[in-house]
Protein backbone atom coordinates (compact mmCIF):
# COMPACT_ATOMS: atom_id res chain seq x y z
CA UNK A 1 0.00 0.00 0.00
CA UNK A 2 1.39 3.12 -0.78
CA UNK A 3 0.48 6.19 1.13
CA UNK A 4 2.21 9.92 2.10
CA UNK A 5 4.02 8.93 5.47
CA UNK A 6 4.04 11.04 7.86
CA UNK A 7 7.37 10.53 9.31
CA UNK A 8 8.90 11.70 5.88
CA UNK A 9 10.71 15.05 6.59
CA UNK A 10 9.77 18.68 5.00
CA UNK A 11 12.24 19.25 2.10
CA UNK A 12 14.65 22.14 2.80
CA UNK A 13 15.12 24.81 0.20
CA UNK A 14 19.27 24.44 -1.03
CA UNK A 15 20.80 27.54 -0.61
CA UNK A 16 21.62 27.57 -4.79
CA UNK A 17 18.00 28.34 -5.58
CA UNK A 18 17.62 30.60 -2.73
CA UNK A 19 20.55 32.26 -4.49
CA UNK A 20 19.52 31.72 -7.52
CA UNK A 21 16.57 33.89 -6.29
CA UNK A 22 18.35 36.54 -5.17
CA UNK A 23 19.80 37.05 -8.41
CA UNK A 24 16.64 37.28 -10.47
CA UNK A 25 15.47 39.44 -7.95
CA UNK A 26 18.49 41.71 -8.49
CA UNK A 27 17.68 41.56 -12.74
CA UNK A 28 14.61 43.00 -12.12
CA UNK A 29 15.87 45.86 -9.67
CA UNK A 30 18.46 46.37 -12.62
CA UNK A 31 16.16 46.71 -15.36
CA UNK A 32 14.30 49.08 -12.70
CA UNK A 33 17.08 51.42 -12.76
CA UNK A 34 17.46 51.15 -16.46
CA UNK A 35 14.10 52.11 -17.25
CA UNK A 36 14.32 55.10 -15.15
CA UNK A 37 17.48 56.08 -16.70
CA UNK A 38 16.03 55.98 -20.56
CA UNK A 39 13.09 58.10 -19.52
CA UNK A 40 15.50 60.47 -18.01
CA UNK A 41 17.84 60.76 -21.55
CA UNK A 42 15.56 59.32 -23.95
CA UNK A 43 13.94 63.00 -24.88
CA UNK A 44 17.58 64.12 -24.98
CA UNK A 45 18.47 61.16 -27.56
CA UNK A 46 15.55 62.36 -29.93
CA UNK A 47 16.34 65.52 -30.17
CA UNK A 48 19.76 64.82 -30.94
CA UNK A 49 19.17 62.53 -33.95
CA UNK A 50 15.81 64.76 -35.18
CA UNK A 51 18.80 67.88 -34.73
CA UNK A 52 21.43 66.01 -36.67
CA UNK A 53 19.08 64.35 -39.72
CA UNK A 54 17.55 68.44 -39.92
CA UNK A 55 20.85 69.53 -41.41
CA UNK A 56 21.17 67.21 -43.92
CA UNK A 57 17.93 64.57 -44.38
CA UNK A 58 14.95 66.78 -43.43
CA UNK A 59 12.52 64.36 -44.22
CA UNK A 60 14.20 61.11 -41.98
CA UNK A 61 14.28 63.88 -39.45
CA UNK A 62 11.58 63.14 -37.49
CA UNK A 63 10.91 59.92 -38.62
CA UNK A 64 14.51 58.44 -37.16
CA UNK A 65 13.78 60.95 -33.68
CA UNK A 66 9.98 59.17 -33.61
CA UNK A 67 11.39 55.71 -34.43
CA UNK A 68 14.05 55.54 -31.74
CA UNK A 69 11.67 57.38 -29.00
CA UNK A 70 9.30 54.77 -29.61
CA UNK A 71 12.01 51.87 -29.24
CA UNK A 72 13.95 52.91 -26.43
CA UNK A 73 10.34 53.28 -24.06
CA UNK A 74 8.68 50.01 -25.92
CA UNK A 75 11.90 48.00 -25.04
CA UNK A 76 12.70 49.37 -20.94
CA UNK A 77 9.23 48.53 -20.71
CA UNK A 78 8.96 45.18 -22.45
CA UNK A 79 12.39 44.63 -20.55
CA UNK A 80 10.76 46.08 -16.76
CA UNK A 81 7.61 43.47 -17.57
CA UNK A 82 9.85 40.50 -18.17
CA UNK A 83 11.92 41.14 -15.05
CA UNK A 84 8.51 41.87 -12.77
CA UNK A 85 7.78 37.90 -14.13
CA UNK A 86 11.12 36.35 -13.07
CA UNK A 87 10.49 38.32 -9.44
CA UNK A 88 7.27 35.86 -9.46
CA UNK A 89 9.42 32.63 -10.97
CA UNK A 90 12.24 33.37 -7.96
CA UNK A 91 9.27 33.11 -5.64
CA UNK A 92 7.69 30.30 -7.06
CA UNK A 93 11.15 28.30 -7.26
CA UNK A 94 11.35 29.26 -3.30
CA UNK A 95 8.44 26.63 -2.88
CA UNK A 96 9.71 23.85 -5.21
CA UNK A 97 7.45 24.42 -8.21
CA UNK A 98 9.77 22.76 -10.75
CA UNK A 99 7.32 24.38 -13.98
CA UNK A 100 8.26 27.48 -12.51
CA UNK A 101 12.18 26.70 -13.00
CA UNK A 102 11.49 25.95 -16.64
CA UNK A 103 9.40 29.27 -17.13
CA UNK A 104 12.56 30.58 -15.79
CA UNK A 105 15.07 28.77 -17.78
CA UNK A 106 12.57 30.35 -20.95
CA UNK A 107 12.55 33.73 -20.49
CA UNK A 108 15.84 34.08 -18.68
CA UNK A 109 17.42 32.98 -21.96
CA UNK A 110 14.95 35.32 -24.02
CA UNK A 111 16.76 38.00 -21.78
CA UNK A 112 19.96 37.16 -22.28
CA UNK A 113 20.15 36.90 -25.80
CA UNK A 114 18.63 40.62 -25.55
CA UNK A 115 20.57 42.17 -23.49
CA UNK A 116 23.70 40.45 -24.35
CA UNK A 117 22.80 41.52 -27.44
CA UNK A 118 21.83 45.34 -26.93
CA UNK A 119 25.43 44.95 -24.66
CA UNK A 120 27.49 44.06 -27.75
CA UNK A 121 26.03 46.59 -29.91
CA UNK A 122 26.47 49.30 -27.73
CA UNK A 123 29.89 47.98 -27.08
CA UNK A 124 30.63 48.22 -30.62
CA UNK A 125 28.71 51.35 -32.38
CA UNK A 126 27.92 52.91 -29.29
CA UNK A 127 24.02 54.07 -28.14
CA UNK A 128 22.95 54.47 -32.11
CA UNK A 129 24.80 50.44 -33.07
CA UNK A 130 24.23 51.13 -36.83
CA UNK A 131 20.58 52.62 -36.76
CA UNK A 132 21.67 55.83 -38.18
CA UNK A 133 21.93 56.17 -41.79
CA UNK A 134 19.33 58.40 -44.26
CA UNK A 135 17.80 57.58 -47.32
CA UNK A 136 19.75 60.16 -48.89
CA UNK A 137 23.70 60.77 -49.38
CA UNK A 138 24.03 63.38 -47.31
CA UNK A 139 22.71 61.34 -44.13
CA UNK A 140 24.79 62.01 -41.38
CA UNK A 141 27.58 59.27 -40.11
CA UNK A 142 26.96 57.12 -37.25
CA UNK A 143 30.65 58.85 -35.81
CA UNK A 144 29.12 61.96 -36.22
CA UNK A 145 25.60 61.25 -34.35
CA UNK A 146 27.54 59.36 -32.03
CA UNK A 147 29.48 62.48 -31.55
CA UNK A 148 26.62 64.73 -30.69
CA UNK A 149 25.05 62.43 -28.40
CA UNK A 150 28.47 62.05 -26.24
CA UNK A 151 28.39 66.06 -26.02
CA UNK A 152 24.22 66.27 -25.26
CA UNK A 153 24.16 63.21 -22.86
CA UNK A 154 25.44 63.42 -18.69
CA UNK A 155 28.74 61.56 -18.63
CA UNK A 156 27.56 59.04 -16.27
CA UNK A 157 25.48 57.63 -19.31
CA UNK A 158 27.36 55.55 -21.12
CA UNK A 159 29.75 53.80 -18.31
CA UNK A 160 26.43 53.33 -16.01
CA UNK A 161 24.35 51.92 -18.66
CA UNK A 162 26.99 49.45 -19.92
CA UNK A 163 27.71 48.43 -15.98
CA UNK A 164 24.17 47.79 -15.25
CA UNK A 165 23.55 45.36 -18.63
CA UNK A 166 26.80 43.56 -17.67
CA UNK A 167 26.11 42.72 -14.18
CA UNK A 168 22.75 42.03 -15.50
CA UNK A 169 23.63 39.47 -17.80
CA UNK A 170 25.69 37.81 -15.39
CA UNK A 171 23.60 37.58 -12.61
CA UNK A 172 20.47 36.35 -14.81
CA UNK A 173 23.15 34.00 -16.18
CA UNK A 174 24.15 32.52 -12.47
CA UNK A 175 20.62 32.20 -11.89
CA UNK A 176 19.73 30.09 -14.14
CA UNK A 177 22.64 28.16 -13.50
CA UNK A 178 22.48 27.74 -10.38
CA UNK A 179 18.72 26.00 -10.80
CA UNK A 180 20.34 23.48 -13.18
CA UNK A 181 22.61 22.05 -10.44
CA UNK A 182 22.12 18.66 -8.29
CA UNK A 183 21.07 19.99 -5.39
CA UNK A 184 18.39 22.46 -7.19
CA UNK A 185 17.57 19.14 -8.82
CA UNK A 186 16.48 17.19 -5.85
CA UNK A 187 14.86 20.10 -4.50
CA UNK A 188 12.53 20.91 -7.54
CA UNK A 189 12.07 16.58 -7.69
CA UNK A 190 8.03 15.15 -6.51
CA UNK A 191 8.72 13.60 -3.41
CA UNK A 192 7.62 9.90 -4.18
CA UNK A 193 4.91 8.52 -1.84
CA UNK A 194 6.93 5.81 1.09
CA UNK A 195 5.34 2.15 0.88
CA UNK A 196 3.67 0.71 4.12
CA UNK A 197 2.72 -2.53 4.20
CA UNK A 198 -0.97 -3.47 4.58
CA UNK A 199 -2.26 -4.51 8.26
CA UNK A 200 -3.82 -7.67 8.51
CA UNK A 201 -7.37 -7.89 8.48
CA UNK A 202 -7.91 -3.80 7.34
CA UNK A 203 -9.85 -2.55 4.97
CA UNK A 204 -8.07 -1.07 1.94
CA UNK A 205 -8.13 2.90 1.93
CA UNK A 206 -11.47 4.18 0.30
CA UNK A 207 -12.71 1.02 0.11
CA UNK A 208 -15.54 -0.36 2.47
CA UNK A 209 -15.05 -3.50 4.17
CA UNK A 210 -17.68 -6.23 2.89
CA UNK A 211 -18.73 -8.62 4.93
CA UNK A 212 -17.38 -12.48 5.30
CA UNK A 213 -13.89 -10.36 5.19
CA UNK A 214 -11.56 -10.64 8.11
CA UNK A 215 -12.05 -7.29 10.07
CA UNK A 216 -16.15 -7.29 9.42
CA UNK A 217 -17.97 -7.11 12.62
CA UNK A 218 -20.96 -9.67 12.78
CA UNK A 219 -23.72 -9.67 14.71
CA UNK A 220 -22.32 -12.60 17.10
CA UNK A 221 -19.31 -10.37 17.87
CA UNK A 222 -19.54 -9.51 21.29
CA UNK A 223 -20.99 -6.27 22.22
CA UNK A 224 -22.54 -5.93 18.73
CA UNK A 225 -26.48 -7.05 18.17
CA UNK A 226 -28.01 -8.52 15.64
CA UNK A 227 -28.91 -6.09 12.88
CA UNK A 228 -32.87 -5.53 12.51
CA UNK A 229 -33.88 -7.51 9.49
CA UNK A 230 -31.19 -10.30 9.29
CA UNK A 231 -31.02 -13.85 10.68
CA UNK A 232 -29.86 -13.26 14.19
CA UNK A 233 -26.65 -15.56 14.36
CA UNK A 234 -27.44 -18.95 15.70
CA UNK A 235 -27.66 -19.07 19.95
CA UNK A 236 -28.37 -15.12 19.53
CA UNK A 237 -31.46 -13.70 20.24
CA UNK A 238 -33.41 -11.37 17.96
CA UNK A 239 -32.57 -8.01 18.20
CA UNK A 240 -34.50 -6.17 21.04
CA UNK A 241 -35.94 -9.50 21.66
CA UNK A 242 -35.14 -11.45 25.60
CA UNK A 243 -34.41 -15.13 25.08
CA UNK A 244 -37.38 -17.19 24.75
CA UNK A 245 -37.73 -20.64 26.79
CA UNK A 246 -36.97 -23.58 24.69
CA UNK A 247 -35.72 -21.94 22.23
CA UNK A 248 -31.97 -21.75 20.91
CA UNK A 249 -29.87 -19.51 23.11
CA UNK A 250 -31.94 -19.85 26.61
CA UNK A 251 -29.32 -20.49 28.84
CA UNK A 252 -31.48 -22.15 31.53
CA UNK A 253 -30.71 -25.57 33.33
CA UNK A 254 -32.55 -28.67 32.22
CA UNK A 255 -34.07 -28.90 35.28
CA UNK A 256 -35.15 -25.19 35.71
CA UNK A 257 -36.81 -25.42 32.06
CA UNK A 258 -41.07 -25.70 32.47
CA UNK A 259 -42.58 -29.37 32.07
CA UNK A 260 -38.89 -30.97 32.37
CA UNK A 261 -38.90 -34.01 34.07
CA UNK A 262 -35.12 -34.49 35.56
CA UNK A 263 -33.42 -37.74 34.62
CA UNK A 264 -33.39 -40.25 36.87
CA UNK A 265 -30.32 -41.12 38.39
CA UNK A 266 -28.48 -44.00 37.13
CA UNK A 267 -28.71 -46.89 39.19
Amino acid sequence: MVVDSPSTPARSRPGVVTISSYLLILFAVLQLVGLIITLSTIGTIRDVLRDAYASTDPEAADAVGGITYAIGIGGAIFALLIAVGLVVLALLNNRGKNGSRITTWVLGGIMICCSGGNLVSGAAGGFTGGATGGTSANAPSADEVQRQLDAALPGWFTPLSTALSLIGVLALLAALILLALPKANEFFRKPQPAWEPPVPGAAYPGYPQVPGQPGYPSSGDPGYPSTPGYPATPGQPPAGQPPVPGQPGDQAPPSDRPGTTPPPPMS
